[in-house]
């Protein structure tokens, strides 16, 4: 049942009293002189505050997490899968309150929250599951006369850096692994969203994860405080979800220690549609593909590459769609369209579509804020949006949807290319040979086929180009976390 009006103040006060709002270090809550407000975007009030932690607090994270690393990698590996399976379950008994609780500090509608909290657990349960899984192999060298032993040992301690958009998931997708392969962690949250974290680290807790193995560090000042944990020759993995030219600054920090690293960074996910697509499974897609978290995720479809001769059909359908959408808060009995984050990041949206229009794109629905109070941006659709247009290149982040036509297969694979990333693609065809033609051709991690989400905890996540490195779910996704050793046996 949708949160209402007439409860919906109690409701937020018992959900985000009930997050310690501290640092959480070595299994303790640890104070801090500073604090950080919290703002719910949807009014551009304070939720509460938590703590703002110093260099110094994060150092204490890092040594935390080394104490601690020695005794968990040494934890059987179905114990660790147990206690990813309690926390699995916590999760999905809390799901009401881990909703509004990323509603409240992200958002997103609550309906979607709720989606959220089950894709987000499903890490949790399926590196339980990989947990025990964990192989070498044996095998007799070439020559006979040696024999040849390989092993998968954690690669130590982590320190994983997430994202405001998927709070829970994010967190999840990252910690799910780490401490399956038998690695402590120290996770710092996005400023904007850091009480979800908190609360997922009270839950691993309840599920039994020894003291020191997940140390949460909140903080404004991200740079001071990551610079000595990455530079520390103790943390021997680097994990990062957020934009590319800050995974690139992270990348050149942990160059110096030669960390391992896997980076999920920005996108700028091509939308195809063929003259040959189902219009309405496309148009069904585009709306999944498009209006995943508001537009803010780094797998929405960001260009509309569409066949010319089904351009003007597919413009007017989508932007009807896009047109019937409820704008609210995230938490308002019909809600379908939440706020964005923060008001830069609403600014930006703005930007980009006041410079495709001035470049001749032709506003079909929205363009425009909504509201005096929180961060709102109708839900848009730019139809003729030229590919110089600033957001043919830049991410939107935001509910717009922008239309560009092409005449032949090859032009369409050839728009889709053109950009630095290469995170994810979306292409609609009934024609079977020329999906297989297109998923080879696109230059991205991930292809979806006739199908608006590619996201599974059962699939590796992740790009090639500036999108990043290394992958995330799946049975890859462990691997992240593991060094191979080799031992050659002579006999």
């Amino acid at each position: 049942m949708a949160v209402t009006a007439q409860d919906i103040s109690a409701q937020i006060d018992r959900v985000v009293g009930a997050v310690p709002t501290d640092l959480f270090i070595g299994g303790q809550w640890v104070a801090a002189a500073e604090r950080i407000e919290v703002e719910n975007p949807a009014t551009g009030e304070t939720l509460t505050t938590v703590a703002d932690a110093t260099p110094e607090q994060g150092m204490a994270a890092l040594d935390a997490a080394v104490a601690a690393q020695v005794s968990w990698a040494a934890t059987d590996p179905r114990e660790r899968g147990e206690i990813l399976r309690r926390a699995f379950e916590l999760v999905h008994a809390r799901a009401e309150q881990f909703a509004l609780l990323m509603t409240l500090e992200m958002g997103k509608p609550l309906p979607e929250a709720r989606g959220e909290v089950v894709y987000g657990a499903e890490f949790l349960r399926w590196f339980a599951e990989e947990a025990v899984r964990i192989h070498g192999r044996y095998a007799v060298a070439p020559s006979g006369g040696t024999r040849l032993l390989t092993m998968k040992q954690p690669v130590g301690p982590v320190y994983a850096i997430t994202p405001w958009n998927f709070p829970l998931a994010m967190g999840t997708r990252k910690l799910g692994p780490a401490l399956a392969a038998g690695c402590t962690v120290v996770i710092k949250p996005a400023e904007l969203t850091p009480l979800t974290t908190l609360a997922l680290a009270a839950v691993l807790t309840e599920a039994g994860l020894p003291d020191g193995v997940v140390n949460v560090v909140t903080t404004s000042r991200s740079a001071a405080v990551s610079e000595p944990i990455i530079a520390d020759p103790r943390l021997r993995k680097l994990t990062f979800t957020g934009s590319t030219p800050v995974g690139r600054t992270l990348i050149a920090q942990s160059a110096e220690r030669v960390l391992k690293v896997s980076m999920e960074l920005g996108g700028n996910a091509p939308f195809l549609v063929f003259d040959d697509a189902d219009l309405d499974r496309a148009v069904d897609g585009a709306m999944l593909a498009k209006m995943r978290n508001i537009g803010e995720a780094c797998t929405a479809a960001n260009r509309f590459l569409v066949h010319e001769s089904v351009a003007e059909d597919f413009a007017q359908r989508f932007a009807a769609r896009m047109a019937a959408l409820t704008v609210a808060p995230g938490y308002a009995e019909g809600s379908q369209v939440g706020p964005l984050v923060d008001g830069r990041s609403r600014d930006k949206v703005a930007e980009l579509v006041a410079d495709a229009v001035d470049r001749g794109a032709r506003v079909l629905t929205g363009g425009k804020n909504i509201g005096d109070r929180g961060w709102f941006y109708a839900p848009t659709v730019l139809q003729g949006v030229s590919t110089e247009a600033r957001m043919f290149g830049e991410e939107i982040f935001g509910p717009v949807a922008p239309i560009t036509t092409f005449a032949s297969e090859d032009e369409g694979l050839a728009l889709a290319n053109r950009t630095e990333y290469g995170l994810v693609a979306y292409a609609f065809t009934q024609d079977l040979s020329r999906a297989l033609r297109v998923s080879e051709g696109l230059e991205t991690g991930m292809v979806g086929i006739n199908q608006g989400v590619v996201s599974n905890p059962a699939a590796p996540f992740g790009g090639v180009k500036a999108s990043g490195l290394g992958r995330e779910g799946g049975a890859e996704g462990i691997d992240e976390y593991l060094e191979t050793k080799y031992v050659g046996i002579a006999l």
